[in-house]
């Protein structure tokens, strides 16, 4: 196959954003995927190599799951290491034109030191060894979380010039923000840099995200009502459209030094949308609602607790200050920026997403990881 030209840079000595039609060493164009065994980075992977424009190469531990894209593995560079290891970066990178950095660590269990060793240095380290290793765009995977302020409240269409905030709710928000801030201001002439905010990431085949670990719950009929009395709306992304917003961005030729807020046409009132899938499915929705004093009592002990080294280190607790902010406030997002600099635009609305996420629900393969 003959690859169509693909607006990226030119390799020796065009200028930035000019279109090419192949990589540095004169053949199709190399993309390396971080996160390639979890959800976005699959799907990324996919819809790259089905594209059947780009060299594919990812990097994933020895003991990565790569289940999820077993399809495709015959037509992808596998590379074993880690991102914290320099030797695998230089590996990883080598020959490389577009990097997609998907992975991240989200569980909020870990240390702080852990999280920025896992978030911040390893993607520091990342870009050190893209640039100079050839690479001349790099496509983090952010998210909104790095806007989210301890003290603030609802976020409501709001676009990219919000401020990052002065209290973070956890470490995996305060690693985010700074990762991206690195990657921003990593952006050069030759080096073209960006990042996509996708929230709550969610369609068939996910394991372990949000919506699927709400659903779990709900299954196992332990899922409050945690609304409060309020409605509550969110700006989803089903995984397709961030794959999309993730070649789009890495072809266009606007996008150096931006972030970008990646989202669903549209908001979703977030315990609506879980009450009516969780009844579809035969699960008991979530109506038993909690006092939220209470709540708030309750999450003030449990922070407390997660101060011990080896409790932040090894509990995922059941509430948190950052789970109860995502369950209560309403986050919705402008997307225009990336409709306007790489047309962006969604692939899949909601009603076919939430079409495939049922028929997948109802595997059942899911629950049993969610639920651990």
């Amino acid at each position: 196959m003959v690859p169509r030209p693909v607006e990226c840079l030119r390799y020796g000595g065009g200028r930035a954003g000019e279109p090419i039609t192949q990589s540095a060493s004169g053949g199709a164009v190399k993309t390396l995927v971080t996160g390639a065994s979890g959800f976005l980075g699959g799907a990324l992977v996919r819809r790259l190599v089905r594209d059947g424009e780009y060299e594919v190469a990812i990097l994933v531990r020895a003991t990565s799951d790569l289940r999820d894209i077993e399809g495709v593995l015959d037509r992808v560079e596998v590379v074993t290491g880690d991102l914290t290891d320099a030797a695998s970066l230089d590996r990883a990178v080598a020959g490389v034109d577009v990097v997609f950095h998907s992975a991240a660590r989200v569980d909020e269990r870990g240390t702080r030191d852990r999280f920025w060793a896992e978030n911040v240095t390893a993607t520091t380290q990342l870009l050190t060894a893209a640039r100079a290793g050839g690479a001349r765009r790099f496509v983090f995977i952010s998210s909104p979380s790095a806007l989210m302020d301890r003290y603030g409240g609802d976020q409501v269409d709001i676009d990219e010039s919000v401020p990052y905030p002065s209290h973070y709710l956890n470490y995996y928000c305060e690693t985010k923000a700074a990762a991206e801030r690195r990657v921003l201001a990593s952006n050069a002439p030759d080096f073209t840099t960006c990042a996509l905010r996708p929230r709550a990431i969610w369609g068939a085949g996910d394991r372990s995200g949000p919506i699927v670990r709400l659903l779990s719950r709900a299954a196992a009929g332990s899922l409050p009502d945690l609304s409060f009395g309020r409605e509550v709306y969110a700006s989803l992304c089903h995984v397709e459209n961030i794959a999309e917003a993730c070649v789009k961005a890495a072809t266009a030729q606007s996008v150096g030094g931006k972030p970008y807020f990646i989202a669903d046409a549209e908001q979703t009132n977030v315990w609506r949308f879980l009450g009516q899938v969780a009844e579809e499915l035969g699960y008991r929705p979530p109506r038993r609602k909690l006092n939220p004093r209470m709540v708030n009592l309750l999450v003030e002990v449990i922070e407390t607790l997660r101060r011990i080294p080896y409790l932040a280190a090894h509990w995922t607790p059941p509430l948190s200050r950052y789970s109860v902010a995502v369950m209560t406030r309403t986050a919705t997002y402008d997307t225009s920026a990336a409709t306007r600099d790489f047309g962006y635009r969604p692939v899949v609305d909601r009603d076919s997403g939430i079409a495939e996420l049922k028929d997948w629900l109802r595997t059942g393969e899911v629950v049993p990881e969610t639920t651990r």
